[in-house]
């Protein structure tokens, strides 16, 4: 099979997961290890076996670790002061998935594109359902939205965003 062919299918694959697992958290608020744990696994694999890979297998095993360990280290902190989680480890394991495929150098793009339209797709969500600025959302959504943009548009925050903002 011809390398742009496999390349399309592998994204094409990846995509479709996200979304699944977008789709999933948004209305369960639950991301199942079953689509996360497989998601980091094939992402360290598809990188260290193949010439088509994203990042570097030593870029995809730190991505994989900061992307679990950012969003625990957050929630722990949040646990300390309000005394309940402030995210859920589902979103964390997704973002260690995608710091899997994608390398740790794409993880504070990941996130930033996630807090933003997170944001304004929380506030969206929040006023559509008529809920209280403490009710929680999903952010799972906001992730695969970010996985699946740095996955077409790597490097999109660097090259186009930060340039104009400087």
């Amino acid at each position: 099979m011809e390398p742009k062919t496999s390349i399309w299918i592998i994204k094409s694959l990846l995509i479709l997961a996200l979304l699944y697992l977008a789709y999933i958290d948004w209305r369960t608020f639950r991301l199942p290890n079953v689509m996360t744990l497989p998601l980091i696994l094939l992402g360290i694999t598809f990188n260290w076996v193949s010439e088509l890979r994203f990042a570097s297998p030593s870029s995809t095993m730190l991505g994989a670790a900061l992307g679990f360990g950012s969003l625990w280290a957050l929630n722990a902190s949040y646990r300390r002061l309000k005394h309940r989680n402030g995210i859920g480890m589902g979103d964390a394991k997704l973002l260690a998935g995608l710091g899997a495929w994608f390398g740790w150098s794409t993880l504070p793009s990941i996130l930033l594109i996630a807090c933003i339209t997170g944001l304004v797709g929380g506030i969206a969500w929040l006023k559509w359902n008529r809920r209280a600025l403490e009710q929680a959302f999903p952010f799972g959504p906001f992730l695969a939205i970010a996985g699946i943009i740095e996955l077409l548009w790597p490097q999109l925050i660097q090259t186009l965003i930060l340039p104009r903002l400087i």
